[in-house]
């Protein structure tokens, strides 16, 4: 079945030209399209969507509220984020209200698609390097974390669940945590589904989001 995708834009043209790129693929299709927050609500509410391209700065209610309020629909669709800038503001608050990761505008189309088949599958975080970097410069806004990580959630976790966490937080893959941990990539891949269930979490760029508020890993990618 094709990944049913919605584009939120106020730009019409920038809507058209990612139209465009997705009607040319077998397994996408555009079923919506919106101008502003407000419409990508309402077309969640009344259309089945499996990833929404959410643009940020939209009049009447910008892209981090909607994300925020799509996120917490039942059954919600995967947000991908969409920014101007590398290392956004918009794109760490994005990150924060639930998106599944974020992209440059100015993105190949190969790679645009890459990250829509990648998050719909739920099993990557989109660019875990940048994504890093991205809270390792607003790490800083985050609440300070002393001592031990201070979040109940985590006390859930077994040592080496904990482990691999750190490592996801860092931006590595199930083959890079695996080689690291002396583990099989299935078993890896398991205690990340386990760690994703017991904190309640959607997806890799979660834990990420999480390390760094709680401190179990600190800016500059270091546990």
């Amino acid at each position: 079945m094709a990944i049913r995708v919605m584009l939120v834009d106020d730009q019409v043209l920038l809507r058209t030209g990612f139209r465009m790129v997705l009607a040319a693929q077998p397994d996408m299709e555009v079923v919506a399209e919106a101008g502003d927050g407000v419409e990508a609500l309402q077309a969640v509410r009344s259309t089945a969507v499996d990833v929404v391209l959410m643009d940020v700065r939209m009049p009447k209610l910008d892209g981090v509220e909607a994300t925020r309020r799509i996120c917490a629909e039942p059954d919600p669709p995967k947000v991908l984020i969409l920014t101007t800038f590398d290392l956004d503001e918009y794109a760490f608050s994005g990150l924060k209200a639930g998106a599944s990761g974020f992209m440059l505008k100015d993105v190949p189309p190969a790679e645009l698609l890459a990250a829509i088949r990648s998050v719909h599958s739920g099993d990557a975080v989109v660019a875990p390097s940048t994504t890093r970097r991205l809270l390792d410069r607003f790490a800083p806004m985050l609440p300070p974390a002393g001592g031990e990580p201070q979040h109940k959630e985590l006390e859930r976790l077994t040592d080496r669940e904990r482990e691999v966490m750190v490592l996801v937080a860092q931006g590595l893959s199930n083959g890079e945590i695996a080689a690291r941990l002396v583990l099989s990539e299935a078993t890896v891949k398991t205690h990340v589904g386990r760690i994703l269930t017991k904190l309640g979490l959607r997806d890799r760029v979660q834990v990420v989001v999480l390390a760094y508020e709680t401190g179990l890993v600190r800016a500059g990618g270091h546990g």
